[in-house]
C-alpha cells in the first residue's frame, strides 16, 4: 500500500499558493520547493492545503531561532533520516519537539521516493516510542530474565569469552552481526572481530543475496545491482523473477510504473500469483526452483532466431558459445516444459517481448537466490541480459533489490567470514593492506589468531552456525566446536532449520543477543528443551541497543546509492549504541586502544564512542576496490541537504552549490553511489549505471572488470578493439592497473613524488594515495580495474555453465534421476555437506510431503518481524500466521477458508511429539494445487504453544505466529552456503 496526499483541485487559490511557498521556504530543506518532481505536478496543488495547514506551524518553529522556538521555550527540530525496512531507501523527515519525535513525513524531493511511504515507512515515528523495546541489561537465571547493570553483562561476557578462548581458541566464538548496522557499525564489526583473532563472523546477507553476490561478481565483475531503481523508468521491457516487489519494495513500484505509462512491458515470473504480477502484462507461473529450465527456455528462442546482440556479445563477452549450445541443444521446449511447467508458446512470447523491447531490464530476488542452485540461477539470468546486450545499458542491467536497509554496504564493508571490508579477501596482502589503514602492526593482528592458516581460511557462515555447535569435532575444520554465539542485529527465525537451532542454541555455553528487540533468540534461550541437550554452564545476556533513528551514520541502498542519517532522538531507555557496545567490550577484551585509534572519541548515552564520520573516513582511505573512498561524510550531507537538484529519472544533479559547505554538487550522482573513485577531492561523481562504457569514468562511465585473468583456453579474456568507455586513451581492452604498467604506459612520471612513495609496488587496490586511480581515470579516461568480457562460463564454480538441479528435497522423483544433485562436499566453509546423501535418501519424499512449501515477504512486516511486530501500527493490519493453500488442495484435505491447520514438514518426523506449524488457511488461487505459501516474518509460537512466558519482561512483540523456519529443511548452496527456503515439502491437515 503506497501512502498518498489528497490534492486539490487544478484552480490553485492564492491563498494555498501561499502556503506552498511558505512551506517551501520555511522547512529548512525538510520539504524543499514542490514544483520540483513530476509527482507533485500531477497532483494540481502539489500538497494538500491540510498537509500545509498542519505543517505550517511546527516548520516555522523549526526554523525560528535556527530550531528552537520562542513560543513556550519549546525546541522544534526536522531530522532527516532513511527508513530502516527493506532497501529502497526512501528518505523521511522526523519533526522532533524537545527531544521527543512527534511527527514525520515523508522527503518529497527525495530522487528515490519522492515523497512516497509504503506501510512500514509511515510507522517509524513508533521506534521513537520503543514500549515493546529490551529496555536494560539482562542474564538469563533459573529460566527467567534478570535486570543487570551494564558492567555485570560487560564484565560477565568479557570473562566468558576469556575462558573459552583459553580453552577452545577464538574459532570457539561465532559473531552474527547485522544489516541493520549502519556502514560504518557493520566495518566496525568486521574489525572488532579480527582483533578478536577470528573469521567466524557473517550476517544476513549469507541468506538473502549471497548467491547473488558471487553469481554476479564472477560475472562481470562485482557483485551489485547494475542500474537503479530510477533507471527503471527507462526501460521498455522488465522480467520480474523471483520477485514480488509491490509488497517487497513497494515504493519502489513507483518507477515501473512511471515506465508502464511509457510502454514499458512488465512480465513476472514466478510460482505464486503476487501483487506485483497483478500489474504484469504477462505471468508466467514456475515450479518453485525451476528457474534455470525457464531462462534457458527463453535463451532457446533467442538463439535460434538469432535475436541476441552478436556484436556485443563479440566485443564484451568471453564464452557465450557454450552457453548457446546449451540453450538450443539441451533445453529444447520439451524439456523446458517438462522441468518448469511453461509452455514453447510462452517461453518464445517472453523471450520475443524482451528482444523487441530493448533495453530490458531484469529484477530478481530471494526467489532466486535461497536454493541450492542459487549461484547458478542468478548466472542464468545474467547470462539472458549478456545474450540481448542489456548489461552497462541505461533501461537494461540486471536490478538486484535487497531486503535490509543496509545489507547491501553491510556486505560491503561488514562482517563477511570469506573478506575483509571492500571483498578484498584474506589473503596475507590483503591483511598487511588494512593493518596499515587500521594504524595496527600485521605480526599484532596475526598473533590474535590461533594460527596463521586460520587468519588466512574463511570462517563459517551464519546458515551453518547451528552445524558448528552439534557437527561431530573431527569433521569441522577448525580445533574447536562453537561454543559462543553473539547474535548482534539478526532474528534467528529468518533461518532455517529452527528445530536443530533451539537444540544448538541449548548446547552453547554463551549466547549474546545484542538487539533493540530481542527477537526470538531471547524467548527460544529461555524456552525448556530437551534435558539431555541443555548445557549446565550456559550463560546469556541480552544487551539493549539503539535502532538507527538514535544515532548517525551512514546505509547503503541498494542502488548503490549512499544517503547520510542525522541522529533523530537519544538513545531510548538505557540502550546504547553498537559501536558504544563494540568499544567497550573492546575495552573489556584488551584491543580498545587498537579498535579506535584512528577515530575522535565523542560523549555519548552510557560513555565515549567512535565518531560515526571517523570511522567513515577511515572507510575511505582503504576500501579502494568498491569505490567507497569518494563519499566523505562532507559530501554525503551535502546531497542530503540538496535532494531536490538530482534528476528523478538519472540521479544527476543539475547545477546547485550547498549553501552550508560551498560545494558544487553539478554532476554528481545522488549518493555517490558506488564505486565513486578516488579520494573525496578527485570529486568522482559515483556510477549511476555500472559497466556502461557511453560515458567518460569520471563521469560515472566504466565498462567490465579485467578480475580473472588476462588469457583462457587459448582466447583474450579482455575486451575487443574498439570496445571501451568514452573518452579513454587505452582503445583495446587491458588488464587492472598497477605501478608495472603506469611504468609500461610511461604514465608514472605524471605521480607526485610522494604518491610514487606510497604506489611503487602497489596495485589500484592497495595504493593509500590514490594516486594509481587519479592518473588512470582523470588523465586518461582508464578503469583503474581494467577492461575485460563478462564471463558466461565461469570455470571455478561447480557448473560452469549453470545446470538444473533438483532440490534435495523434491516431489518430483523422475527429475531427481535426470537432475540430480551435487555430490558431498568435505571441509566446505570449515564444515561438511551433504547434497547426494540427503536427496537419495529422500527421493521419494513426496508420497508422504507432496506439497512444496515455499516462502516471502508481507507489506506489513519485515525481516524476522520483531521490529515491526512490536509496531501496533502495523500490528493491526496483519495479526496472524497463514498459509495459502489451493482450493484443490484444500478440498482434498477437507479445509475451508479460514480453519486452522497443521503444517507438517520432514525434520518434524524425527521430532517425537512435535505436531507442526498451527496456522491459518487462506484458501486462494494464489497458487497452484501442488503449492502451499507462507510469510517469513512471524515467531513467538512454537507447535502451537505461545511462547509468550519466555519473552524478557516488557519486550514481547504484540503479534506472535509460528516460525515457517521452524519447519524448513536442510539444504545449501554449493558455493555461498545459502539456505534453501523456497523448495521445501510439506502436508496440510485440518485441526481436529
Amino acid at each position: 500500500m503506497l501512502l498518498t496526499r489528497r490534492s486539490e483541485s487544478a484552480g490553485t487559490t492564492a491563498s494555498a499558493s501561499s502556503l506552498v511557498s511558505s512551506l517551501a521556504r520555511g522547512i529548512s530543506r525538510a520539504i524543499p520547493t514542490m514544483d520540483r518532481r513530476g509527482f507533485l505536478r500531477r497532483s494540481g496543488l502539489g500538497v494538500g492545503a491540510g498537509l500545509a495547514a498542519s505543517q505550517l506551524t511546527l516548520v516555522q518553529r523549526a526554523e525560528a531561532a535556527g530550531g528552537a522556538a520562542a513560543e513556550g521555550g519549546k525546541k522544534i527540530e526536522v531530522k532527516r533520516t532513511v527508513c530502516g525496512h527493506c532497501s529502497v531507501g526512501c528518505a523521511v523527515d522526523a519533526v522532533v519537539e524537545n527531544g521527543v519525535w512527534v511527527r514525520q513525513e515523508p522527503v518529497f524531493d527525495s530522487p528515490i521516493n519522492l515523497g512516497a511511504h509504503c506501510a512500514k515507512g509511515a510507522a517509524l515515528r513508533e521506534h521513537g516510542h520503543g514500549e515493546y523495546r529490551l529496555k536494560y541489561p539482562m542474564k538469563l537465571v533459573d529460566g527467567k530474565y534478570k535486570r543487570i547493570s551494564w558492567d555485570e553483562a560487560l564484565d560477565g561476557i568479557a570473562k566468558k569469552m576469556k575462558e573459552l578462548r583459553q580453552a577452545s581458541g577464538p574459532d570457539s566464538i561465532f559473531v552474527v552481526g547485522s544489516s541493520k548496522h549502519n556502514n560504518e557499525q557493520a566495518y566496525l564489526l568486521r574489525k572488532w572481530v579480527s582483533f578478536w583473532g577470528t573469521n567466524n563472523c557473517d550476517h544476513q546477507a549469507r541468506i538473502c543475496h549471497s548467491t547473488t553476490v558471487a553469481g554476479v561478481a564472477n560475472t562481470w565483475g562485482y557483485g551489485a545491482m547494475t542500474n537503479s531503481y530510477n533507471d527503471m523508468q527507462n526501460a521498455k521491457a522488465a522480467l520480474y523473477i523471483g520477485s514480488n516487489a509491490a509488497e517487497a519494495h513497494p515504493v519502489s513500484m513507483l518507477h515501473l510504473l512511471h515506465a508502464k505509462e511509457n510502454g514499458c512491458k512488465v512480465i513476472v515470473v514466478d510460482p505464486r500469483f503476487t501483487r506485483t504480477a497483478a500489474r504484469a502484462d504477462q505471468f508466467v507461473r514456475i515450479r518453485s526452483g525451476s528457474d534455470i529450465p525457464f531462462l534457458f527456455g527463453v535463451m532457446h528462442h533467442i538463439f535460434k532466431n538469432g535475436w541476441e546482440d552478436k556484436k556485443y556479445i563479440e566485443d564484451r563477452v568471453w564464452g557465450m558459445d557454450k552457453v548457446k549450445e546449451e540453450a538450443l541443444k539441451v533445453w529444447t521446449p520439451d524439456k523446458v516444459q517438462e522441468a518448469c511447467g511453461v509452455d514453447e508458446a510462452t517461453c518464445y512470447q517472453v523471450a520475443k517481448t524482451m528482444a523487441e523491447n530493448r533495453p530490458s531490464t531484469i529484477v530478481w530476488c530471494m526467489g532466486q537466490t535461497q536454493h541450492t542452485i542459487g549461484n547458478a540461477i542468478v548466472r542464468a539470468s545474467c547470462l539472458l541480459q549478456l545474450a540481448l546486450g542489456n548489461v552497462g545499458k541505461s533501461g537494461g542491467g540486471t536490478n538486484i533489490f535487497r531486503g535490509h536497509d543496509n545489507v547491501q554496504g553491510a556486505t560491503d564493508v561488514g562482517p563477511n567470514p570469506d573478506s575483509l571490508p571492500g571483498y578484498y579477501g584474506l589473503a596475507e596482502g590483503s591483511w598487511k593492506h588494512f593493518a596499515k589503514a587500521w594504524g595496527v602492526d600485521f605480526e599484532w593482528i596475526k598473533k590474535q589468531y590461533a594460527s596463521p592458516a586460520m587468519m588466512t581460511k574463511s570462517g563459517m557462515t551464519v546458515s551453518r552456525w547451528v552445524d558448528g555447535v552439534l557437527e561431530k569435532n573431527e569433521l569441522i575444520d577448525q580445533d574447536s566446536n562453537l561454543r559462543g554465539l553473539f547474535f548482534w542485529g539478526h532474528a534467528p527465525n529468518s533461518q532455517t532449520r529452527g528445530l536443530e537451532m533451539k537444540k544448538a542454541m541449548d548446547k552453547l555455553d554463551l549466547l549474546v543477543v545484542v538487539d533493540p528487540f530481542p527477537s526470538a533468540t531471547a524467548a527460544m534461550a529461555a524456552m525448556p528443551g530437551a534435558a539431555e541437550d541443555l548445557n549446565p554452564k550456559r550463560e546469556v545476556y541480552l544487551l539493549p541497543t539503539t535502532t538507527q533513528f538514535e544515532t548517525s551514520g551512514s546505509c547503503t541502498a541498494s542502488n548503490r546509492s549512499i544517503q547520510w542519517r542525522e541522529k533523530v532522538i537519544d538513545p531510548l531507555w538505557e540502550s546504547r549504541t553498537d559501536h558504544m557496545i563494540m568499544y567497550q567490550l573492546a575495552e573489556k577484551l584488551g584491543f580498545g586502544a587498537e579498535l579506535v585509534k584512528n577515530y575522535k572519541m565523542v560523549d555519548g548515552k552510557g560513555g565515549k564512542e567512535p565518531e560515526t564520520e571517523s570511522i567513515l573516513r577511515e572507510i575511505n582511505k582503504c576500501v579502494w576496490t568498491i569505490g567507497y573512498t569518494g563519499q566523505s561524510p562532507e559530501r554525503l550531507k551535502a546531497h542530503m541537504r540538496n535532494m531536490h537538484v538530482f534528476d528523478v529519472k538519472t540521479l544527476k544533479a543539475k547545477g546547485g552549490v550547498d549553501k552550508e559547505s560551498g560545494y558544487s554538487l553539478d554532476g554528481d550522482y545522488f549518493g555517490l553511489p558506488w564505486p565513486c573513485y578516488g579520494t573525496p577531492e578527485l570529486k568522482h561523481p559515483g556510477s549511476p549505471n555500472l559497466y556502461d562504457t557511453s560515458k567518460h569514468v569520471m563521469e560515472g562511465g566504466g565498462n567490465f572488470r579485467a578480475n580473472f585473468g588476462v588469457e583462457r583456453d587459448g582466447t583474450s579474456l579482455l575486451a575487443a578493439d574498439g570496445s571501451h568507455s568514452v573518452g579513454c586513451d587505452l582503445t583495446t581492452g587491458y588488464p587492472e592497473f598497477d605501478h608495472v604498467l603506469l611504468k609500461k604506459l610511461g604514465w608514472w612520471g605524471e605521480l607526485s613524488e610522494a604518491e610514487q612513495k606510497a604506489a611503487e609496488g602497489k596495485n589500484w587496490k592497495t595504493d593509500s594515495s590514490g594516486g594509481i586511480i587519479r592518473v588512470a581515470m582523470k588523465n586518461h579516461g582508464c578503469h583503474p580495474f581494467g577492461n575485460a568480457k563478462a564471463r558466461a562460463v565461469v570455470w571455478n564454480f561447480p557448473d560452469p555453465v549453470p545446470k538444473h538441479r533438483e532440490p534435495l528435497y523434491s516431489t518430483r522423483p523422475d527429475l531427481v534421476a535426470k537432475y540430480p544433485t551435487h555430490d558431498d562436499k568435505k571441509a566446505f566453509w570449515r564444515l561438511p555437506t551433504l547434497y547426494k546423501t540427503v536427496q537419495e535418501k529422500n527421493k521419494d519424499i513426496g508420497k508422504q510431503f507432496p506439497l512444496i512449501m515455499s516462502s516471502g515477504r508481507l507489506v506489513e512486516y519485515e525481516g524476522g518481524g520483531e521490529e515491526t511486530r512490536s509496531n501496533p501500527w502495523l500490528a493491526e493490519l496483519q495479526q496472524e500466521m497463514f498459509v495459502e493453500i489451493n482450493p484443490k488442495a484444500a478440498n482434498d484435505r477437507g479445509i475451508r477458508n479460514g480453519d486452522l491447520v497443521w503444517l507438517k514438514t520432514p525434520p518434524m518426523a524425527a521430532v517425537a511429539n512435535f505436531p507442526g506449524l498451527k496456522v491459518r488457511a487462506l484458501v486462494t488461487e494464489r497458487v497452484d494445487a501442488e503449492t502451499v505459501w507462507l510469510p517469513f516474518h512471524f515467531s513467538g509460537r512454537w507447535g502451537g504453544v505461545d511462547m509468550a512466558p519466555y519473552y524478557p519482561e516488557g519486550a514481547m512483540p504484540v503479534i506472535r505466529g509460528e516460525a515457517i523456519n521452524t519447519a524448513t529443511t536442510y539444504g545449501y548452496d554449493s558455493v555461498t552456503m545459502m539456505q534453501e527456503t523456497k523448495t521445501t515439502v510439506c502436508q496440510v491437515e485440518r485441526v481436529a
